[in-house]
């Protein structure tokens, strides 16, 4: 069992179970302290390489993940295993698809898709969720 993160990290989202995910830019520099165990890239083109384990999810900039299907099944992989790892979700920037895939994560958490935009927002950055179809595709992820 690897450790999660500290509540207080950068980019570390508190889910309402407990878990901790945490949410960043890949334009910025790695966070001090400790690295993830596993990653998740939301990216329109694969990631570089990291030392950890890592997942890339096609997903291109300001758009909607290329297979649906694939998307919810990576998300649920990354909520189950942040119970017991730390897991980082990250894209560009760090707001637009990396918000929305923590809105995604907040709806399997328990958060009801209706919310998990404002729950992000208020608990992870203001600006997460960029565009009006990634807004309407957490509110439709539940279905």
């Amino acid at each position: 069992m690897t450790e999660t993160w500290q509540p207080t990290d950068p980019g570390v989202l508190r889910l309402p179970s407990g878990r901790l995910v945490r949410g960043r830019g890949l334009r910025r520099p790695l966070p001090a302290g400790p690295v993830p165990a596993y990653g998740v890239y939301l990216l329109g083109k694969p990631p570089p390489a990291v030392v950890w384990e890592a997942r890339w999810l096609r997903w291109p900039d300001f758009r909607l993940p290329s297979s649906p299907a694939e998307a919810r099944a990576v998300l649920t992989e990354a909520w189950e295993r942040a119970a017991e790892e730390r897991v980082e979700i990250a894209c560009g920037g760090g707001r637009g698809r990396t918000g929305t895939a923590l809105a995604c994560i907040a709806v399997l958490d328990g958060v009801p898709s209706g919310r998990a935009v404002d729950f992000v927002r208020r608990n992870y950055d203001p600006r997460a969720v960029e565009t009006p179809w990634q807004r309407r595709y957490v509110r439709r992820f539940a279905d």
